[in-house]
């Protein structure tokens, strides 16, 4: 059965497209916003053993439709079979290397620093290069340490503070603000009763109240005053509908590092607002972060939506589909003035 859906693929820096075809039946690509490492997995028909099999550490390179939606490096090949069913090959990979220092704990200091010069030592030492939002990049520390953590958690820790995305993606290290400007291509989805247009379907929840709160509150120690103190700020629109106050458990160590911290958990905050999932036909351009326009099902339900997760499905067998996985209601999601 041939491909419906354009499908190219290089491993090694060759591409082995042509080679492949008769033995490909699926791809799944997945790209997700924070420390979870993109991936991809191909699965293959193996009768005869006549794949060359490739090595962990090989880089891996797929187009769908003529757009590039991973690139990595294999990590995990994995062979299977049985009398009725046959052989199959699955070669998975990540958007880093799982072998490299980027899981190395380390241990190092920084002294009246950045948070942008602590990150850059970090990376550097696992290899990787640092791409950072200004803003958090100028964030100033007395003190920052790493003890005996890895690349990888010292970046996802940073990030949970300050409401920001970490990602490793070979060979950038990459950290940015949660609700900024990515520069990526804004997604359209359109529902219609004759499916004309691209949204298959979608299962949204506009308005979400369990994880919002109504301020945010952070706790830190006046040197000058030898007290602590607290500094608060309303948690933004999604917090209009909350009562509670987010109380940051841990002390911040001076008030410009608790507006810091409460800055980053209203960003969550109105990351929280609303979450959903929508099924479209391929759209190779979706990426994490970007933003997500709906229109066509209904109102309090249509609007913009920040993109937390996106993957792509492709089969010999049924052609091919994007799922999103969406928060951050905008534009009149979550609210019907009728």
């Amino acid at each position: 059965m041939a491909w419906k859906t354009n499908w190219s693929v290089s491993v090694g820096g060759q591409v082995i497209t042509a080679a492949l075809s008769p033995y490909l039946e699926t791809i799944t690509v997945t790209d997700k916003a924070g420390a979870s490492s993109d991936s991809c997995r191909l699965t293959l028909n193996d009768t005869g053993g006549r794949i060359k099999l490739p090595q962990p550490g090989q880089t891996l390179v797929v187009w769908l439709n003529g757009v590039q939606v991973f690139s990595g490096l294999i990590d995990s090949v994995k062979s299977s079979g049985s009398r009725s069913a046959g052989r199959g090959l699955s070669v998975s990979a990540k958007g880093f290397d799982v072998r490299g220092k980027a899981k190395e704990p380390q241990r190092f200091h920084k002294d009246d620093g950045t948070i942008g010069d602590f990150l850059k030592t970090a990376s550097q030492n696992a290899g990787f290069d640092l791409k950072i939002d200004d803003d958090l990049a100028n964030i100033a520390r007395d003190y920052i340490a790493a003890d005996g953590e890895s690349l990888l958690h010292i970046g996802e820790k940073i990030a949970r503070e300050l409401g920001a995305t970490f990602k490793l993606r070979e060979p950038l290290a990459v950290l940015a603000k949660h609700g900024g400007d990515f520069g990526l291509p804004e997604i359209a989805g359109l529902f219609t009763a004759d499916d004309s247009g691209n949204l298959i379907s979608w299962d949204i929840e506009p308005i979400s109240t369990r994880p919002v709160f109504k301020e945010i509150e952070a706790r830190y120690f006046d040197r000058n005053k030898g007290e602590v103190l607290s500094f608060k700020e309303d948690g933004g629109e999604a917090g209009r509908r909350a009562e509670a106050v987010n109380v940051v458990r841990y002390v911040a160590h001076d008030e410009n590092h608790a507006r810091e911290i409460v800055a980053g958990r209203k960003r969550e905050n109105e990351r929280e607002g609303g979450k959903g999932r929508v099924e479209l036909d391929l759209t190779p351009t979706a990426q994490a972060e970007a933003l997500f326009r709906l229109s066509g099902t209904r109102t309090g339900v249509d609007g913009t939506y920040r993109i937390v997760s996106v993957t792509h499905k492709a089969s010999r067998s049924s052609g091919a589909t994007t799922s999103l996985e969406l928060q951050q209601p905008q534009d009149g999601a979550g609210t019907d003035d009728r």
